[in-house]
């Protein structure tokens, strides 16, 4: 191999003159697709062509100082942005309510009562942090891709229509009963001959939990979405996962990451905005490996198995709703 690798590096600048070379490197040659186990120089073109359509000078020589090259076919190379436009849309691309920012397509993933194909992903990603009765998302939402914050803009980038979400409970919540609201209105009035500059608020602990951040939206097109996650490929189901275990996404921001599972069944607290809370139950915590933009990333293990739904983290942790919860009450399968 090393033979190789010192052919290749003096031959490099000559061979990438030639039209429709994109690249060379060492590696194994292929025979009909397949890798064998000979080495070989390998040079990369845009589009594989007959000899007969190349002049002698463009044709790659069947041996370089005695070394078997191969020409392998591998399309024009690009970088890989995530926050650009897709058609076909791959999960691990930026997406967003019309109203937020962006995040993550998660999984293109069916609905149990028709089998039809929807987008996976946060409630905060495609329903704008509703819990329902806020009137901050509604079925049949615009869904851009990419998302607002990377150049999304209506109609012309809108992808998908709000299907259906679970509403996001809050911690605390203002009082909504009629005893409530009179009581309140009441304390304030007399608050007002006492201290006029003063007011005062009663708020409720709610005891609904969450168990998801999720939600769903119906692509406006079937040709405008595709199964394989970028850079990873097509979930191939789903489980659950230990301490201690590896897991991967790609995400919106970070790409492909991976790190280790610190803990299940968790309880944690998470910030909705700078003065809102909500509890989530039945958690998986991993280590910190995501960022603001990955959220709605579906997280899968080494068999591509997807084991939760990335919602929330810190520089130190990140957040994931255990998969068979969000299929759960969303009613959808792989």
């Amino acid at each position: 191999m090393l033979d190789f690798r010192k052919a290749c590096n003096e031959n490099k600048h000559e061979l990438m003159q030639k039209p429709n070379v994109v690249g060379v490197g060492v590696g194994y040659k292929h025979v009909n697709g397949k890798q064998t186990t000979e080495d070989a120089l390998l040079v990369f073109v845009k589009q594989k062509l007959p000899a007969t359509r190349l002049r002698k000078s463009e044709l790659i020589p069947r041996q370089l100082q005695g070394h078997q090259t191969d020409v392998i076919e591998v399309g024009e190379i690009r970088l890989l942005s995530r926050t650009g436009y897709f058609r076909p849309a791959p999960p691990g691309c930026s997406i967003g309510h019309y109203r937020i920012t962006a995040g993550t397509l998660g999984a293109v993933v069916r609905d149990k009562k028709n089998n039809e194909p929807l987008i996976l992903s946060n409630n905060h990603v495609l329903a704008n942090s509703s819990d329902g009765r806020d009137g901050k998302a509604e079925h049949g939402d615009a869904i851009l891709q990419p998302g607002p914050a990377d150049g999304g803009l209506l109609p012309k980038d809108t992808i998908a229509e709000l299907e259906r979400f679970i509403p996001l409970e809050k911690e605390i919540i203002s009082p909504v009963c009629r005893y409530g609201s009179f009581f309140q209105r009441t304390l304030n009035s007399l608050l007002k001959i006492i201290f006029p500059s003063y007011r005062m608020a009663l708020y409720k602990i709610n005891r609904n939990n969450n168990l998801v951040d999720a939600a769903l939206a119906r692509p406006l097109t079937n040709k405008y979405i595709k199964y394989e996650i970028l850079e990873l490929g097509k979930p191939t189901g789903t489980a659950e996962v230990m301490p201690g275990s590896t897991v991967t996404f790609s995400g919106r921001t970070s790409g492909v990451r991976s790190g280790k599972v610190l803990a299940v069944a968790s309880v944690i607290r998470v910030n909705l905005d700078q003065e809102t809370t909500a509890l989530f139950e039945d958690q998986i915590i991993t280590e910190g490996i995501s960022a603001p933009g990955d959220s709605g990333s579906l997280v899968v293990n080494g068999k591509m198995e997807a084991i939760g739904l990335l919602f929330a983290g810190s520089e130190q942790i990140t957040a994931c709703n255990r998969i068979h919860n969000v299929m759960w009450l969303l009613n959808i399968e792989l």
